[in-house]
């Protein structure tokens, strides 16, 4: 497989100071580096009610999400001005365990409020009914904040498998390669779809993410793309994998 064929590389695990608070820098300043560092395009993941939000959770449903999206429009406004994709996601939590949605549309989040209590099954049933899907984020992941390893393999499209905050060396926590190796066989157990991202919280960007042969419009494009049988490359920004976890080469951008 010749690696050079897939030129153009998208952040799919990206967080801003709006609406993460553990986010460093605001949605335009993280899409103005994402873009000096040569991405074509990120997905905003801030953390939503169940993590660790920047926004006052005693806030009514829209008015708490209206909140919430100024990181990914700050991003997107910067993003159309100067030619970066940029496109809406967020990052779910339970009780530490956490998965990323991608293909949901910010008017759909506002008026689906049964968000705030849903359960995990539930919440696949809404992100579906809003046309996205679920992606369980670093499944293997042990840090003070998860209080145990837990996998919802009927609950989920598919898995983050490379976890750039994992094994960049760039990154400066989360650090255990083992986190994405485990969880590049537990995807391969189950057949699943696999999707990468920085996990990135400043201005600092490791190069994490999917790369691919075509550009992605929009997040409908992503998603397809992520549920398809298409070849797309993984990487963390030292390494380059393909879509199934197979290490490529070593490499730096």
């Amino acid at each position: 497989m010749n690696t050079d064929d897939y030129r153009y590389r998208y952040e799919l695990h990206l967080h801003t100071s709006q609406g993460s608070a553990c986010g460093r820098c605001p949605g335009a300043d993280m899409a103005r580096a994402a873009k000096e560092f040569g991405y074509d395009g990120i997905v905003v993941t801030d953390h939503a009610w169940g993590g660790n939000t920047a926004v006052d959770r005693s806030l009514p449903w829209r008015e708490w999400m209206t909140q919430y999206l100024k990181g990914y429009e700050d991003a997107k406004a910067w993003g159309d001005k100067n030619g970066l994709l940029v496109m809406f996601g967020l990052e779910t939590g339970f009780c530490g365990t956490e998965f990323l949605l991608y293909g949901l549309t910010p008017e759909y989040m506002l008026d689906t409020p049964e968000f705030w209590d849903a359960t995990i099954s539930e919440q696949l049933k809404l992100v579906h009914a809003g046309g996205g899907i679920v992606m369980q984020a670093h499944p293997y992941r042990e840090e003070y904040y998860i209080p145990e390893i837990r996998l919802f393999p009927d609950d989920v499209d598919g898995v983050e498998t490379i976890n750039a905050t994992h094994s960049s060396h760039l990154s400066k926590s989360h650090l255990g390669l083992e986190f994405n190796e485990k969880a590049i066989e537990y995807a391969r157990k189950h057949n699943f779809p696999t999707c990468a991202g920085s996990d990135v919280h400043s201005t600092t960007m490791f190069g994490g993410g999917i790369m691919t042969r075509d550009r992605i419009t929009d997040s409908k494009d992503l998603t397809d793309l992520l549920m398809s049988d298409e070849m797309y490359l993984l990487t963390d920004g030292d390494r380059i994998y393909d879509r199934y976890g197979n290490l490529l080469k070593d490499y730096k951008p």
